[in-house]
Parts: structure tokens; sequence; C-alpha cells
């Protein structure tokens, strides 16, 4: 995996003045068992962060292949293959059925998440699905349960996890720097009117907290739909949650549909004993470990040093966990299971809102489906 060197490139480890790009040979990895992806969809996450990741990670002697991408429209097909030199399929079960493949990435639109990635682990094929990932929590939880069984991997689009900012927060908790936090504090700014303001944003800081604090034992969400605002009718555009953790520590999560997302959308903190840290939109580490002392600031100076959205962003970091998954070289940084629990924080808000209280897990997931269909008014 894409080491921590806060938003260099992987060549930077020993820095070269002849290879200021990066992209010097690099024997290790270009040494690797190469792989054969196909991907079902090809919407905006595809082409601007999938995509572009994988061959930023050629680029840099990854040996990986696009073979084949599943598009049901003719015109962005036929645009995948003039750009990336891979097949297009109009039917995705036409394309699993003609190609060689060593994993599949699923990047459809939600709903059909559960069938593609079903079909995928069927057919004995890796999968790394898009979040969240699926909408229904009984669905995900036969995804998960038949990739255990099956002995094959599942892994979920969680790509802040193999952001810089976030594993240097993640070591600085597991080295003891901020030891057995007991406070989690973070935002997340969704300013669009036709999203989803939980599911298809927040679900990342569902993710995070629970990287960095474990799991969530109880869920109280409180929510206004004060501007009336969402077209897709989403019951609220603003809200408040409460957690607490299996650990004993707390947390709250407040995240808007309303605001101006990107000034700033993001915000991470964690509190432990006389320390703290912050993580400022996915970017700035902060650490204050000290009441005299400075803080002690992390960023990536640029243009000094060579960075790239695919790798700042978290993308090259998990397609090159999900390859090296495939090879066994590696654990999964995320798993199926992480997709489903973070999902399961999300339904859970939804139904502490409904109900007017505070909620448990571990979920049912037929029941708790149920109850977040009436109170979404069926519309997952």
């Amino acid at each position: 995996m894409l080491e921590d060197t806060y938003g260099h490139t992987p060549a930077h480890k020993a820095f070269d003045l002849a290879d200021v790009y990066g992209v010097g040979y690099d024997e290790e990895r270009a040494s690797r068992r190469p792989i054969r992806l196909g991907v079902i969809g090809a919407g905006g996450v595809t082409i601007s962060k999938h995509l572009p990741a994988i061959w930023r990670l050629r680029t840099i002697w990854e040996p990986v292949e696009v073979v084949a991408v599943a598009k049901r429209s003719e015109r962005d097909g036929q645009r995948l293959t003039d750009l990336y030199n891979c097949k297009w399929y109009a039917d995705y079960t036409e394309m699993l059925d003609n190609e060689e493949f060593d994993g599949i990435i699923v990047a459809s639109p939600d709903g059909l998440h559960y069938e593609h990635t079903l079909d995928c682990l069927e057919r004995g094929l890796p999968v790394l699905v898009e979040k969240p990932i699926t909408r229904r929590l009984a669905h995900g939880y036969e995804l998960c349960k038949t990739a255990d069984e099956k002995g094959i991997p599942l892994m979920t689009v969680a790509n802040k996890r193999y952001s810089p900012p976030y594993r240097r927060a993640k070591k600085f908790i597991a080295d003891g720097v901020v030891a057995n936090p007991a406070l989690c504090v973070a935002k997340f700014n969704l300013g669009y009117d036709y999203v989803w303001i939980l599911e298809q944003g927040t679900i990342h800081i569902f993710d995070i907290t629970r990287y960095l604090m474990g799991d969530v034992a109880v869920v109280y969400a409180a929510g206004v739909n004060k501007y009336d605002r969402n077209q897709l009718g989403y019951p609220v555009d603003n809200i408040a949650i409460t957690l607490q953790f299996t650990s004993g520590a707390v947390g709250n999560i407040y995240s808007s549909a309303t605001a101006i997302s990107f000034k700033p959308w993001e915000r991470v903190e964690v509190y432990g004993n006389k320390t703290w840290l912050t993580v400022e939109d996915q970017y700035e580490l902060i650490l204050y470990d000290s009441e005299e002392g400075p803080a002690k600031h992390w960023r990536p100076v640029i243009p000094n040093t060579l960075i790239f959205d695919e790798e700042f962003g978290g993308f090259m970091g998990l397609i090159e966990n999900f390859l090296q998954v495939i090879r066994g070289a590696e654990p999964p940084v995320v798993t199926g299971w992480d997709g489903y629990r973070s999902y399961e924080i999300n339904v859970a808000a939804h139904l502490s809102m409904s109900r007017g209280e505070a909620v448990s897990l571990p979920l049912d997931p037929a029941a708790a489906d149920k109850e977040q269909m009436t109170w979404l008014g069926q519309r997952i």
C-alpha cells in the first residue's frame, strides 16, 4: 500500500532529482503479478477518480489493466474505450461471460450494487463496491456473508482511510500519541439539493469515525427540513447525530445539505487525555499535545513536492490495496463488513429521527429496512 509520505508519490520515498515526477522504475512494484480488472458502471466517480487512480498506478509501474467496462450508454462507453483502450459492453453479464478478470469494481447506481456484486461473488470474483454497499441493510448483510462463506475478498469504497492525513491520524491513535480517545467531533457539508445527505456524503464520515474510534453502540439523530430544498424529497436537510462507541467514548457528527460545500466541507476532531488532533478538509492534520508548546502541522508543500488528487484523495491507496488483496499480499484496510457497519449507522440515524429516540446497534437488517422504507416513503 502507498506509504505514509503525506502527499508525495511513492517514488519520492528515496527522492531522486533525476525523477522529480515520481515515475522512475520501481522494481518491487513492477514485479507484482499482473491484475486484470473489470468495471461495472462508469459515472462521475469512475471517470474522475477510479480510472485516473488506476492509470496513475500504471504510471508508477503497477501491473494492472482495465480489460473492460460495462456502461449502458453507447456514447459514454465509446468514450471510455477511446480514453483507456478497454472494451465496452452495454450488458454487464455479457462482459462477465466473455472476459477473464481477477477482480471487479462495482460503481453502478446504488440500487444495483446488490445485484451486480452478488453476481460477481457467485462467479468467484473479488469485488470493490462503491459506497453505500447497498441501499438495503439485509442485502449488504447477505453480500458480506456470501463473501465470507466463499472466501472471496469483498471491499467497499472508503477512500478517506487511505488519505495521508487520516492515515497519520490513525497512526497517532494506534501509537498512543492520542491514546484511548474519549470524544470525536465531525462535520460534513454537502450543499447540493439533488443528493441524499447521509448515504451519498456523510457515510464517509461514519466510516472514518469507525476507523479512528472503533465500533458504534448507540445512535441518536435529530434532523430538520429547514429550507425544503431537496429535489429528491429527502425528509431532512440538516442533521445532528450523537454516537456512543463500544469503547465508552462519545461523538457527534453534524451534516448540512444547505451549506456551501467547499468552504470548508469536512472536519474531524479526536480528543484524548491532554492531547487532541484535527483533520481539516482531508488536507491538513494538526496535533495539539502540549499546553505550552506549539501545535504541530502536517500540510503538503506545493509545488516543492508532487501531489496528486488520486493519491491525496485516497483512491490510489484504495485501488492498490484491492490489487494486493487479490494477490494475497495484503489484508484489506476496508472490508465489506466495514461498508455494512457504516451503512448500519446511516440506517440507525434514520430510525432515530423517525422514532425520536436513541437506537442501539446492531440492527435487525430486515426489520430495519422495513422501518426505514416507511420513514423515507419507499424511496430506496
